[in-house]
């Protein structure tokens, strides 16, 4: 890097630390009094939040209340089924909330925790008043049952306080030494989001490299690539192999979790080598109060769709659960010449006792589009064309393509004692695609384009399972939490391709429609390769002085093996080799609401096997393994939190250096990230951050190369989101949001580069009542400004079209 380089990031770090102080200043002083004086959980009950709940009956009611608020309720469901609440409007704590919404029902609470509310028969005239209580002592964030609970929305309801840390369960962010975001149920459903990509790109930290209207959703995270392989690299529910590999859809996802960097000891290896970061889908779960909701959508041009989305408890205690999420969209969206057809059905149960908590998720999501969109490649030499309108689409109407994903996760864990909880998980999923096009290249600065379709299909079969046992004991003033676990993953690609099409000649400015090609489905799918990934960790979180001081230590032994088969089912290749990767972080409170942290953690990719060309071909290089170094500072100011973090990623990589392939490349990230979110004022809410990278290619084979800036990394990305409760009319919140991507390269030269690119969404929506059906109506209009630009560049040069202006609006109603 030259010293120019350092100098200006070093400038735009200083000036992204000036704007985050001047934010965070005036906010710490109105707060940190307040906020000082009250312990943890009187603050939980204490904090604000800006309620617009209208007459209704009281389940429904309750239904939103916990919506707004995270605080979860038990009570017998035939006692609430006939009354109504007068509803409830205002800034106001939970409990002051709750105390309006229960008014004239004859009925009454107590609060179990600060988050756990239990609703009891209100008193007869006469009889001694009883007074609702407070639990303040509540859990400590690393007892063993609070690591498998769902972490509580924070102040705002747009992220939760906390993620699941693969094997460590589910953290709360102060207690992380790392950075993580956890994005919630009502963020996801007031963006209108189709798909998970739509949702981290809230994240300043990821960008997502897939083509507006393809078929397949990857990202760069800390500028790295995730999920651009033929096996998929979501977690779902804490557990690789069962979430859909192409693209995940967001009717079946309560939380949708981001960690950055490194996770190999946290996840165990990502089935396609990722390094950058992990994305983990938290399933829906059944509520306490039922819930019969249908949602009405539509997009441009003409795609409708319908959701549904009903959940039920049932038992003395309510400890079986169901809930049903399904979906079904039709018609053509914002690109040229392509519709899309979309389905979803995912079903959740779930079963809950003193000691034990099981639940089965089954999924089944089918995506079909008619002229999917694809990335396009440049011509070697050629500079980079100006982006075209992002409504022309090349693809011909007679190219598509079939996704259909069926997957399952069975979970269970028991409490043996109150210390040691035994858990084991087992699943799976099938990806199965069809699909007619090719890959376009771009030939010249005129844009024209060439491509040859295929006929190409697959089929990818996964089954995972793991288990272990999770502790707490104490050594002295030293508090434990430990984990063991056992990890194996297997996967099978099957593929047949048959290249039979003729070339189609277009151009992107000026899309030209073709004769259609026919060309026949591919008689059989031969075994191509199959993958297991088999690992055992161990990992203990020591904590002392209250849990101001804790240190995580863990280990993971990881076994990879991989075998490449010729369609006559010989083996043409095989690779087995392991690796140990640790992981040390600690973090330190030295003040209640300040949490300082440092950590060290790796990646591990699968090696290389020297190709034929070299002189020690066939030779299998061990696992590369990734190093990460991250320090940051989070600060919780009760309604507001910003966090800061400065980390450093490498990742070898094979090249061939004088006829010898060697394990002797390098890319190295470095970077700076600033986030913050909550609640500005009661009825103001923030979502964004800055993250600065300064990525470099270390080591190449190609002296022209060193030093030179990776494929697809931008210097410089932000977001920022805002919604304002409107003071003019009740139940309206407006909402914007801003997205900036930096320029990037398009190959290793640095010769080819995409510019820089900012897009504006607006929104609104309104919830109110109809008669007594909750209501409530979404509008999001996506790049308002209907800006042309490159989205991004995916790790093999692919580049992305922006997306198009595009209406989203929903209505919903609460049965």
């Amino acid at each position: 890097m030259t010293q120019d380089t350092r100098g200006g990031i070093a400038q735009a770090a200083a000036a992204a630390l000036c704007s985050l102080a001047a934010l965070a200043a005036p906010m710490a002083v109105a707060l940190a009094g307040p906020l000082l004086a009250s312990s943890p959980a009187a603050a939980q009950t204490a904090q604000t939040h800006a309620f617009a709940i209208p007459a209704q009956p009281l389940v429904t009611a309750l239904a939103r209340f916990t919506e707004i608020s995270g605080v979860q309720f038990f009570f017998d469901a035939g006692m609430a089924r006939n009354a109504q609440s007068p509803g409830v409007t205002g800034s106001l704590t939970p409990e002051a909330a709750l105390q309006g919404l229960l008014a004239g029902t004859g009925l009454t609470y107590r609060f179990t925790n600060p988050t756990t509310v239990t609703l009891v028969e209100a008193p007869k005239t006469g009889a001694a008043a009883v007074l609702p209580t407070i639990a303040v002592e509540g859990r400590k964030s690393n007892s063993t049952a609070a690591l498998s609970e769902l972490p509580d929305p924070y102040a705002g309801g747009q992220v939760a306080r906390g993620s699941r840390l693969g094997m460590l369960g589910n953290r709360d962010f102060m207690d992380t030494p790392l950075s993580t975001t956890s994005y919630t149920a009502a963020k996801i459903e007031d963006q209108q989001a189709v798909s998970m990509a739509e949702v981290v790109s809230n994240d300043p930290s990821v960008r997502v490299t897939g083509h507006a209207g393809g078929i397949l959703d990857a990202f760069f995270i800390r500028g790295f690539p995730v999920n651009e392989g033929n096996v998929g690299e979501t977690a779902f529910d804490g557990v690789y192999g069962v979430a859909p590999s192409f693209r995940v859809l967001t009717e079946y996802a309560e939380r949708i979790e981001v960690i950055k960097g490194a996770t190999a000891l946290l996840y165990g290896m990502a089935p396609n080598s990722a390094v950058g970061g992990g994305i983990n889908i938290v399933p829906k779960r059944a509520l306490e109060t039922d819930l019969n909701r249908v949602t009405l959508d539509y997009s441009e041009e003409s795609q409708f769709g319908t959701r549904v989305d009903v959940s039920r408890r049932y038992g003395e205690n309510r400890e079986f659960g169901i809930r049903f999420n399904g979906s079904y969209h039709d018609g053509d969206t914002q690109a040229d010449n392509q519709s899309r057809t979309a389905a979803v059905g995912a079903l959740a149960m779930d079963y809950r006792t003193e000691r034990f908590r099981g639940s089965v998720d089954l999924i089944h999501q089918a995506e079909d589009f008619n002229a999917p969109a694809r990335p396009l490649f440049l011509t070697t030499g050629l500079a980079t064309p100006d982006a075209p309108n992002n409504r022309r689409n090349i693809t011909q109407s007679w190219e598509w393509s079939e996704i259909t994903d069926q997957a399952g996760l069975l979970k269970g864990e028991l409490d043996l004692n109150d210390q040691i909880t035994l858990f084991a998980n087992f699943g799976g999923g099938q990806t199965r695609v069809d699909r007619l096009f090719g890959a376009p290249t771009i030939l010249n600065a005129a844009g024209n384009t060439s491509v040859t379709p295929a006929r190409w299909a697959q089929e990818t079969d996964r089954i995972v399972g793991d288990g272990g046992l999770r502790g707490k004991f104490e050594t002295g003033a030293v508090s434990h939490t430990a984990t063991l676990q056992a990890t194996r993953y297997h996967d099978e690609i099957s593929r047949g391709t048959v290249n039979a099409g003729q070339a189609v000649l277009s151009n992107i400015y000026n899309p030209v429609a073709r004769p259609a090609q026919s060309v026949a489905e591919p008689s059989s799918l031969p075994k191509v390769s199959e993958t297991d990934l088999t690992g055992v960790a161990l990992a203990d979180t020591l904590a002392l002085l209250d849990e101001r001081i804790q240190l995580t230590l863990g280990l993971r032994h990881q076994m990879v093996d991989s075998r490449n088969f010729s369609t006559a089912g010989a083996v043409t290749s095989s690779y087995s080799e392991d690796a140990n990767t640790p992981m040390a972080g600690v973090v330190v409170k030295p003040w209640q609401h300040v949490s300082l942290y440092s950590s060290y953690i790796e990646g591990l990719s699968k090696g290389d096997v020297a190709p034929s060309n070299a002189v020690n071909a066939g030779e299998a290089m061990a696992p590369y393994v990734s190093k990460q170094y991250e320090a940051g500072v989070k600060v919780d100011f009760g309604r507001v939190a910003a966090t800061a973090a400065l980390f450093q990623l490498t990742k070898p990589s094979g090249q061939l250096v004088n006829s010898v392939y060697s394990a002797d490349g390098e890319q190295r990230n470095r970077g700076l990230e600033l986030n913050g979110f909550g609640e500005l004022l009661p009825s103001l809410r923030l979502l964004g951050g800055v993250t600065l990278i300064d990525a470099e290619l270390t080591r190449t084979n190609s002296a022209a190369t060193v030093g030179n800036r990776p494929i697809g990394v931008p210097e410089l990305l932000g977001n920022l989101g805002l919604e304002w409760d409107a003071s003019f009319l009740q139940g309206l919140t407006l909402t914007g949001n801003a997205i900036y991507t930096g320029s990037q390269y398009v190959n290793t030269q640095n010769s080819q580069i995409i510019p820089s690119w900012v897009r504006y969404d607006l929104g609104a929506r309104y919830t109110t009542t109809l008669g007594q059906t909750p209501t409530t109506v979404r509008l999001v209009v996506r790049n308002i400004l209907d800006t042309n630009y490159w989205s991004g560049v995916s790790s093999f040069g692919g580049l992305g079209q922006g997306e198009a202006r595009t209406m989203l609006l929903s209505t919903s109603f609460d049965f």
